[in-house]
């Protein structure tokens, strides 16, 4: 099923780019007399943000070419229309009919859909994108969202993130008492049993909230995001690694009744785009935060520094217990958690050898 899919794909490329050879006006003769739909599509992210809030802007772009203008999406940042943690509610109900976000952010809703964005010591982002595309990680996602009459799209990884920053410096597990700390998902739930304070703001937010001292520390993307928002001169210290977002996925969400209005052409459009936009947004994660990293070393007044090990031992821990706790509580996190599980072990063995032994000797 997956090989025909990616067959049609590249089969509807194909055509498209015979009628440029060609040099018709295929593209307008078959859209001739068709439909068209005009879609809004709501975002967590602060209006064409680098990286991830251009992802929906590029999807957007994109689906209104391939489409020769038949499908257009008019992309709202967080805040313009919606609440930036609203997303998948105004595409639930139809308010809009798509939007783009982490699925982390409905925890308190969907807690299993956690599991495509986030689990702290998880998969990075080849891993999950691995899982997501062949291990059958896609269909249970569908599943659990569909009683929110909702379809689902993998659309960009941040690649493994940073531990963040922080006005403290951070020796031992006890410096993490007390840390108020914005850090959405299963690794804000670690850091409450760690003894600190979790608190979830929109990106927005963030900079004001650490430079007044409203928060200790703050979990962004990396260096290539957090350099934009500035975060760097609002604290001293900055952690790493990313234990509790190793591979971050994004989804496109749509309001299925959207979907089944759209013929199966356009259907595939969007399909395919999102796919594409999977690996152009972790493209531009590699190059960006290198280069951003690059800038922050240079600055004297940042500094770079690993979490200490007996840290990241607490929070290893910690992290197995909550897990544990929800897979046992909620039947549909033990079926996704047992498939993640499971694919985790197998894709170790493999990256054991591969990856990781190439970087130790690179």
């Amino acid at each position: 099923m997956k090989r025909r899919q990616f067959v049609g794909g590249l089969a509807a490329a194909a055509s498209l780019a015979a009628c440029a050879r060609e040099e018709t006006n295929c593209g307008s003769d078959s859209a001739a007399g068709a439909q068209t739909f005009e879609w809004s599509c709501v975002t967590s992210w602060p209006p064409k943000f680098p990286g991830l809030g251009m992802a929906p802007e590029n999807i957007a772009s994109r689906v209104e070419a391939a489409t020769n203008g038949r499908l257009k999406i008019k992309v709202y940042g967080g805040g313009e229309l919606v609440p930036a943690f609203e997303v998948l509610d105004a595409v639930s109900r139809g308010t809009v009919e798509m939007g783009h976000d982490a699925a982390y952010y409905h925890k308190g809703k969907v807690p299993a859909a956690q599991f495509f964005a986030a689990i702290p010591f998880g998969m990075n982002n080849l891993e999950m994108y691995a899982w997501l595309y062949y291990g059958g990680g896609l269909e249970l996602w569908q599943e659990l969202y569909d009683p929110f009459n909702l379809v689902v799209f993998p659309a960009g990884s941040t690649g493994t993130q940073m531990g963040g920053w922080f006005n403290k410096e951070i020796n031992s597990v006890d410096d993490l008492k007390g840390l108020k700390m914005r850090i959405p998902g299963l690794g804000g739930e670690v850091l409450r049993r760690a003894g600190g304070t979790p608190v979830t703001l929109p990106g927005s937010e963030i900079f004001t909230a650490l430079q007044t001292g409203a928060i200790d520390a703050t979990e962004w993307v990396g260096p290539y995001n957090d350099v934009s928002f500035g975060l760097h001169k609002a604290a001293q210290y900055y952690y790493y690694p990313g234990w509790h977002e190793p591979g971050p996925g994004l989804e496109t969400i749509i309001n299925k009744d959207a979907w089944n209005s759209l013929p199966p052409d356009l259907q595939e459009i969007v399909r395919t785009t999102c796919q594409a936009i999977v690996t152009d947004v972790i493209a531009e994660y590699m190059h960006g935060n290198a280069m951003s990293l690059k800038q922050l070393k240079s600055d004297p007044n940042v500094e770079i520094r690993p979490f200490p090990a007996e840290v990241i031992e607490l929070l290893r821990g910690i992290s197995k217990e909550i897990i544990d706790e929800m897979m046992a509580t909620d039947p549909a996190a033990a079926k996704i958690g047992e498939s993640y599980f499971s694919y985790l072990e197998d894709m170790s063995a493999n990256t054991d050898i591969s990856e990781r032994a190439y970087y130790n000797t690179r």
